[in-house]
């Protein structure tokens, strides 16, 4: 009898014997596709998510090599979503407030993207620098006054960093490390770049929410790891540092920003740490129970869309859809869906219009196509913002166009 052979955890290299969900084979999902490339195959890779029952850090196959996502044209831009940039500009009052942050102060920010962030710390006169591996995202944050590194962060970078007197008072990234393929290097490299009382705050999309509403759509190739405060306190430990506080927020349909220390720092453990740690105890995210089930509560997720949508051509209805989020091509591609069901997507980000969408080929449009001839029912694919979305789309709801959202099952309205 021949024994399966399992792939390795990325953090304490375990072998991954249990599945979270398996998702077949999918495109990388912000590789938008040019229009006259329509007719030939995107290339498409295994999505297959897994648990590790030792450090419990879920994770994706290393299916692609990171060069091969985040190239020097990547095409996500943090400042298309006007409530993400509300969000990053109470951080920023927040931090300032709560760690005395001035002119004599550095922030440096890991996955700074186009300076949507630290742009409010140089607002503040307080200096900065954002480091970036995207170099066009990276000379939009040039353009706002943030002085940006384009590289890759890891303990290498760090080190030299330090060596050279650039030591931080606050290093942030927000929804930077599960992108991470080599996490242990990356949290050391935050290690080595602290000194004293120095604080990171990470946010992520809590694991809690992602098996609770079924957010399997957060799932795609350019995300390595799914995190829990568990797995991320493994992990932090093993680097030197500690945890002392949580925050829960409502960003990306539930996450939790986690601020830490090195281990000898005086930071007092703060509320939200016991509350957290408490919620993951009572889902079972240290028992195998609590993975369970996740790929038959995806499979009804997928079928209630499908049944949707084709009931909405049978009965002659246009549905198109808004946002040509990452979240969106894993839904899609999973589903099988094409523009025989969905006639077109729209995204207010230029560097999206005018292409397809990887897998599925569907068209993305500019946002005021939808008001050229409005369809009855709009998807939003990026759920997450879907009130931000209603609230753009008052205009043609007031004409009867409906919008549409399928996690965690459908809701019209």
């Amino acid at each position: 009898m021949t024994k399966t052979s399992h792939p390795h955890c990325r953090h304490c290299g375990a072998s991954l014997e249990l599945t979270l969900v398996d998702l077949g084979l999918s495109p990388l999902a912000n590789s938008y596709v040019p229009p006259d490339t329509r007719d030939s195959t995107d290339p498409a890779y295994p999505l297959h998510a897994r648990v590790c029952t030792d450090c419990w850090l879920v994770q994706v196959d290393d299916a692609v090599p990171p060069e091969d996502i985040f190239s020097a044209e990547y095409a996500y831009f943090s400042s298309f979503s006007d409530s993400w940039l509300a969000h990053c500009k109470a951080y920023v009052a927040d931090m300032t407030r709560r760690f005395g942050l001035g002119p004599d102060s550095l922030v440096v920010e890991i996955a700074s993207n186009d300076g949507y962030l630290l742009q409010y710390f140089v607002e503040r006169d307080i200096p900065v620098l954002g480091i970036e591996p995207s170099g066009n995202t990276a000379k939009i944050a040039e353009e706002k006054g943030v002085p940006t590194l384009v590289e890759f962060f890891g303990e290498t970078l760090a080190q030299r960093l330090a060596s050279e007197g650039r030591r931080p008072d606050l290093i942030a990234s927000a929804n930077v490390l599960a992108h991470v393929p080599d996490i242990n290097d990356f949290v050391a490299g935050v290690a080595t770049l602290l000194s004293d009382d120095a604080v990171y705050t990470v946010e992520f999309p809590h694991l809690l929410n992602l098996i609770k509403d079924v957010q399997f759509d957060t799932i795609y190739h350019e995300h390595y790891s799914y995190l829990s405060l568990l797995a991320v306190e493994t992990i932090f430990a093993k680097a030197g540092l500690r945890v002392f506080d949580v925050e829960e927020l409502p960003t990306h349909g539930g996450s939790l920003r986690v601020f830490a220390c090195l281990k000898g720092a005086s930071h007092a453990e703060g509320p939200g740490l016991a509350k957290v740690r408490a919620d993951e105890a009572a889902a079972q995210l240290d028992q195998p129970e609590g993975y369970l089930n996740f790929t038959t509560k995806v499979e009804q997720l997928r079928d209630g869309l499908l049944a949707f949508l084709r009931t909405a051509k049978a009965e002659g209805k246009t549905v198109a859809a808004y946002g040509a989020a990452a979240k969106g091509n894993t839904l899609l591609n999973y589903a099988g869906i094409g523009p025989d069901l969905i006639a077109y997507c729209v995204d207010r980000n230029p560097a999206k219009q005018n292409t397809l969408l990887p897998g599925s080929h569907i068209p993305v449009y500019p946002v005021d196509a939808l008001r050229v001839d409005p369809p009855d029912y709009v998807l939003i694919l990026p759920w997450n913002i879907r009130k931000e979305v209603i609230g753009q789309l008052s205009d043609i709801r007031a004409q009867g166009t409906r919008c549409v959202t399928a996690v965690p099952d459908i809701k019209v309205g």
